[in-house]
């Protein structure tokens, strides 16, 4: 399948740029005091700089999420490691691999090693994480640590179990720099084959590898793509799921930059099939499950109540264009980035015969919602400011029409309507525009206008905007589409407003529900 459409419009200013890696520290800006913008519903840290999360393993009744953390803003780290029985309230631990002089932990996977395949013992925590190999800058390799706790404590093996074989055999530092992009090793039990598949981003393309033990791999084969515009794949992704027709599908996706085509840059996925040695797509053509600006480096794993045809998933809520500056809640709460709500996954086909993964709000969160307000319908011609105000609450709404042109909700909207940001539907675009919302100091110009594809000819489009102090996420309709961002809202920014320009629209359905702080 293909997308003939245009991201994003009137953008101006650089592409992505390379991805930094924790190697550098971002220049402050002055400092905004205010009260505390943290997140209510969202995974934050209780401190410090928060990346990439891991992806969770489920043991003791709970599942154990690790995410990369540091002291200062993209700053050297290790993992820091939270737990959570339902995906929206979450404790920390604190740091569970911690940083070494010049050997910093980066992402990686833990799998609960049932079979006892590793020697560790039935039932040990087994993580793969990328480290580099002689130093902070050279070669990344997969190092292996395990825990017979449950995932609280882990030992670590002193030698890399999968070797850069293009960095050792490098013989110049610049050969050396071309190798350093081997990370992220994602692994995955094939059951019908009895063994471990591992998944790592090696830049242009995926290296997949085989293994009995976690111990000892073996390279299989490559997946490579021929849009060589998409840019280097991170945090790689691949496991086995079943449809909603009951049928088996492998995906392999991952964190992906297309901005220099105007697709996302957050997830991209394909369907597909594994065969022992090689992942063959359905389609070269990427699916994608955000399209906004910030839902990068995301992880999958199945849901302990439907391991077959359930995933969850959660991403980091931001974009290396910008992560690297200080945002509002540095000098509010002393923390920098925060995790998206955990969605729940499942796979369907579409009417094409292709399958495609559709999103939905963890369900768990419901158990959240402290208030609920039910608004009477309205037909809008123009904009109209509706009776709520709040900074974390899902806004659901259902809005048809026949003659307007642009319709929508803005959020986050201040008390004389100067600030706001907008989710609409204009020609064969869905969209979410925080450009209305910039501050001075924490500018995101120009990636302020995300878009994605719709039916020009729709005329009905029904919407659960999810917002929580300083961010948004949209879902649309059957959650094919979903678009997350990171939105700087200042004090006072907590109005509602719909609007419709070139003819009426009616919005229907209209219900507020305000959450409390997971306890």
């Amino acid at each position: 399948m293909t997308y003939d459409i245009s991201r994003r419009t009137a953008l101006q200013g650089a592409s992505a740029g390379a991805i930094a890696l924790f190697l550098c520290n971002a220049a402050p800006v002055a400092a905004h005091a205010q009260t505390s913008l943290r997140a209510v519903y969202h995974m934050t840290p209780p401190s410090g700089w928060l990346c990439d999360p891991q992806r969770p393993v489920h043991t003791n009744g709970a599942y154990q999420l690790y995410y990369l953390h540091s002291s200062q803003n993209n700053g050297p780290g290790g993992w820091d490691h939270a737990t959570t029985g339902d995906g929206v309230a979450f404790t920390h631990h604190g740091e569970v691999m911690p940083l070494q002089p010049d050997f910093p932990v980066w992402s990686g996977s833990a799998v609960v090693d049932i079979a006892n395949t590793a020697g560790f013992g039935a039932g040990t925590v087994v993580a793969l994480a990328t480290q580099p190999t002689g130093g902070i800058r050279k070669f990344q390799e997969q190092y292996l640590y395990w825990s017979t706790d449950g995932g609280y404590t882990f030992s670590a093996l002193p030698d890399p179990v999968i070797v850069n074989t293009d960095g050792r055999s490098a013989a110049t530092q610049a050969e050396i720099e071309n190798a350093e992009w081997f990370r992220d090793p994602k692994i995955h039990w094939d059951g019908a084959r009895n063994e471990w598949v591992c998944v790592i981003g090696r830049a242009r393309y995926a290296a997949f590898y085989t293994s009995a033990n976690l111990r000892d791999w073996n390279w299989k084969s490559n997946f490579d793509y021929p849009n060589h515009a998409l840019g280097g794949i991170e945090c790689p992704d691949l496991f086995e799921m079943t449809a909603g027709d009951g049928t088996r599908h492998w995906v392999f996706g991952a964190s992906m930059d297309a901005y220099g085509v105007d697709l996302p840059m957050t997830f991209a996925y394909w369907t597909g099939t594994w065969n022992g040695a090689a992942f063959i797509a359905d389609d070269l053509t990427p699916q994608w499950l955000d399209w906004g600006w910030d839902w990068y480096a995301a992880v999958t794993w199945p849901s302990v109540e439907a391991p077959e045809t359930k995933r969850l998933a959660i991403a980091w809520m931001n974009n290396w264009t910008y992560a690297a500056r200080e945002v509002p809640t540095d000098a509010s709460d002393g923390y920098n980035g925060q995790n998206s709500m955990t969605r729940e996954l499942r796979l369907e086909r579409q009417s094409g015969g292709w399958y495609s993964l559709l999103s939905s709000p963890v369900g768990a969160l419901q158990g959240y919602v402290t208030a609920t307000t039910t608004l009477p319908d309205r037909t809008v011609n123009g904009s109209l400011v509706l009776p709520w105000n709040g900074r974390a609450y899902e806004l659901e709404v259902h809005i048809s029409w026949n003659l307007a042109a642009n319709v929508g909700v803005s959020v986050g909207r201040s008390p004389d309507g100067s600030r706001h940001t907008n989710i609409g539907k204009y020609g064969d675009e869905l969209y979410v525009d925080r450009a209305p919302s910039d501050q001075d100091g924490y500018t995101l110009v120009p990636y302020t206008r995300a878009a994605a594809p719709i039916d020009a000819n729709a005329r009905s489009v029904h919407l659960r905007i999810f917002v929580d102090t300083q961010s948004v996420e949209v879902f649309v309709n059957s959650g094919h589409t979903v678009l997350s961002q990171q939105v700087h809202f200042a004090d006072g920014d907590s109005g509602i407003s719909l609007y419709a320009d070139g003819g009426p629209a009616n919005f229907s359905g209209i219900t507020i529900r305000e959450f409390g702080n997971p306890l």
